[in-house]
């Protein structure tokens, strides 16, 4: 029974069907599945696909946010009945996301935003071209676990490295993770800078970042 309500509830992404995922999710807490497990075994198996699809032009933003609309419609239901306790259990994470001062491209960043957002992260999208004393505000403000940044010139990408230094000389670098992306940035630019990761398509951000905060939590 809980096998099928999984793939029930994957399927329901994987179709961006709104209404399958609220059918599925309704059944999932009428046979008094955990909705972790739902959640994990279900709806984000299906975002998973959505994003591999992604990668290889098989589906494009409109379609991811149609199947992150599903995935929102079930985890609203699976997390009703969950305490404020089991619905911080139930998140992935808090994180910040921006282009890079300087930048005012978001087409990127607004792909990973959505593929964060239908991973289960709670996400701040504060926008373009964002002044780094203003990302580092936010970030103490909101109590975020990862901060992530997109650039598409090179010419911003130093903004990236006076992020890292600012968390430096303000003595809290260890508080974040920090994630980069964009066309010109690459792993060996977040390696000299200090950031902590970096890849090369939006659908591995999710799993980058859950790792990451995994390790952190678990040092």
């Amino acid at each position: 029974m809980s096998e099928e309500i999984y793939a029930k509830l994957k399927k329901s992404i994987v179709e961006m069907d709104t209404d399958l995922a609220e059918e599925a999710a309704n059944e999932a807490i009428a046979a008094g599945l955990d909705p972790l497990e739902c959640i994990s075994s279900g709806l984000s198996k299906g975002m998973a696909v959505m994003g591999d699809l992604f990668d290889v032009g098989e589906a494009f933003v409109p379609d991811l946010m149609m199947a992150s609309e599903a995935f929102e419609t079930a985890i609203n239901i699976l997390t009703s009945a969950l305490s404020v306790e089991e619905k911080h259990k139930s998140s992935s994470g808090k994180v910040i996301i921006h282009t890079v001062q300087g930048d005012i491209h978001d087409i990127g960043k607004n792909i990973v935003s959505v593929m964060l957002s239908a991973n289960n992260f709670e996400v701040f999208d504060l926008g373009r071209d964002v002044p780094v004393p203003l990302v580092i505000k936010k970030a103490e403000e909101y109590g975020v676990d990862l901060i992530c940044g997109s650039a598409l010139m090179t010419t911003t990408m130093a903004s990236m490295k006076e992020i890292i230094n600012t968390l430096k000389e303000d003595g809290i670098r260890d508080k974040y993770i920090v994630m980069f992306g964009g066309a010109p940035v690459s792993a060996k630019w977040c390696s000299e800078i200090g950031a902590d990761g970096y890849t090369d398509t939006a659908a591995e951000v999710a799993a980058m970042a859950k790792d990451l905060i995994a390790k952190k939590r678990g040092a």
